[in-house]
């Protein structure tokens, strides 16, 4: 294979790569990162369509409260939750942290504080249905309770693997740049 400056230099294979520059680490944790995100945000994006078309369907009335539920009182400040992913889809082309930190902080606001209150409004209904069996809300035969907790369960695991992930590639990198300025100071 032959390099813009002409032939390769004799003596060398080409095996010799040891010494040439290499990719940051932190561009390699961006570039990681960035897919991460991008493939949570099509779940939050997946999860947001269903829970808008059970909102939506209820309060149109496009099919029978039997049929679908009446949406519970945390889902409406739920359906802002879009905001956060339009922000983090915004951030990651061009790494803007304000996009970005404005992403993050809207996440708490409208995706993790309504799946909290959510589980807590309800557990009643939750622990009528597993004590006595008993459910009055249903979403395509299924017990809304159940449903609602399955999709709470999918939100918060998303959160669980975003944070995680974070933290993981942010250590593993700080390990590696610990160790390098170990080598570096013994010098």
């Amino acid at each position: 294979m032959a390099s813009r400056a002409g032939p390769r230099a004799s003596g060398t294979d080409g095996s010799d790569f040891e010494h040439r520059e290499r990719v940051a680490s932190h561009y390699q944790m961006s570039v990681a990162l960035k897919s991460e995100i991008r493939k949570l945000n099509i779940v939050h994006l997946l999860l947001w369509i269903l829970m808008a078309a059970q909102v939506t369907v209820s309060q149109l009335g496009l099919v029978s409260h039997k049929v679908v539920a009446s949406p519970y009182q945390w889902e409406y400040p739920y359906l802002l939750s879009l905001v956060p992913t339009v922000f983090s889809f915004m951030a990651l082309p061009r790494n803007n942290i304000s996009y970005l930190v404005v992403s993050m902080i809207s996440a708490g606001l409208f995706c993790v504080a309504p799946l909290l209150y959510g589980s807590m409004e309800m557990f009643p209904v939750a622990q009528q249905l597993y004590r006595h069996g008993k459910a009055y809300r249903f979403i395509f035969g299924f017990s809304a309770v159940s449903v609602m907790y399955l999709v709470i369960v999918i939100a918060v695991q998303k959160y669980q693997v975003v944070f995680q992930e974070i933290t993981k590639k942010y250590y593993s990198n700080q390990s590696n740049l610990d160790s390098n300025c170990l080598v570096t100071s013994d010098l």
